[in-house]
């Protein structure tokens, strides 16, 4: 495999992601009107990032490509020579200070060319994202040893595609957040079978996919199933197809979902099917279980749910009522008292 690299963009040729694209936006959708543009400027301060890395004492080091700054047009035809060396050189500095690289490959910055095609709901995105997977294991995987595939997919399709909470703002509740699921599910898969197939045997490293959790305790036993299908739809929807026995997405999921699309006026379930052969595709496609926990979620369900969320939407679905207690101690991205819609 041989890369042509780019040497005539910009200074920095990286190209717009959603991100880029949402928060410039007139009037602002993010608070203070604030972006990304330089943020803590680590593409500059990288050294004085990995040296106060070291001074924590810290072995590892996690942190994520942006698909944009690589690969500038989405596609593998143009890879950015600046951004390869910036990387090139923040994954040789943490090494020079034995600091262990583990690199994400996807964390929430799609390029925008890509976004205007669909972004994560179009099928396509599997081969897109595995294009983008192969460039980088090659660029960078004699060195990196720990990859994560995909950052925290309830995220990426809930609130970005199923709301509009996140950047791209798709907003297209019970429908979105559905299709992006299953094509993150199988692109993981994809950029998994590349790694284990064609890098694993020369690089050796490992690769797994980062699955972010609020654990749902029931407030009370009666409240147990409204927990489990909390549980099921916030986390095992993306957890599942990976790593239980039989593949698939949870099968109380289904029938929720098919039952209720039914009522709803639907022709077939509003979750997309994954067929045979990707059931297999996407089963065992994970060497670790990463998990991001941030907090826990108190479930209960009552009368009261009837109507309190959009419908369709995965939260009227999930049908569960949810609060955080005013006396515990929480981070700022966890919110007490929540209503999703």
């Amino acid at each position: 495999m041989s890369l042509i690299i780019n040497k005539e963009l910009s200074i920095t040729g990286k190209s717009e992601s959603i991100w880029d694209h949402m928060s410039h936006q007139v009037p602002c959708s993010v608070n203070n009107c604030e972006t990304g543009d330089v943020a803590d400027n680590s593409y500059h301060l990288y050294k004085r990032d990995v040296e106060m890395i070291r001074d924590l004492g810290l072995d590892f080091y996690r942190f994520s490509l942006s698909w944009s700054r690589i690969l500038p047009t989405g596609f593998p035809d143009v890879i950015n020579e600046a951004g390869v060396k910036y990387y090139n050189n923040l994954i040789n500095e943490l090494l020079k200070n034995n600091i262990i690289p583990m690199v994400t490959i996807y964390h929430f910055d799609l390029p925008q060319n890509l976004q205007k095609l669909g972004g994560w709901t179009n099928p396509h995105i599997v081969d897109w994202f595995g294009d983008f997977s192969k460039i980088v294991f090659k660029l960078f995987g004699d060195r990196v040893k720990y990859w994560v595939t995909i950052n925290e997919p309830y995220y990426i399709c809930y609130e970005g595609y199923g709301a509009d909470i996140l950047a791209p703002q798709v907003n297209i509740t019970g429908i979105a957040e559905y299709l992006c699921a299953k094509n993150v599910l199988v692109a993981h898969a994809k950029a998994y079978h590349i790694y284990d197939e064609e890098f694993r045997p020369t690089q050796g490293g490992k690769i797994f996919i980062s699955i972010n959790a609020r654990w749902n305790e029931p407030d009370s036993e009666d409240h147990i199933e409204a927990a489990n299908d909390a549980n099921q739809f916030f986390i095992m929807q993306y957890a599942y197809p990976i790593f239980s026995k039989s593949g698939d997405f949870p099968p109380r999921i289904k029938r929720i979902i098919a039952a209720k699309s039914k009522e709803q006026g639907f022709l077939r379930s509003r979750l997309p099917e994954f067929t045979p052969k990707e059931i297999k595709y996407v089963q065992g496609t994970s060497d670790l279980y990463g998990l991001n926990h941030y907090s826990t979620q108190l479930i209960y369900r009552n009368k009261s749910v009837n109507g309190f969320y959009k419908i369709p939407s995965m939260y009227d679905d999930t049908g569960v009522l949810i609060y955080q207690l005013d006396k515990w101690q929480l981070s700022n991205s966890s919110i007490t008292k929540v209503r999703y819609e």
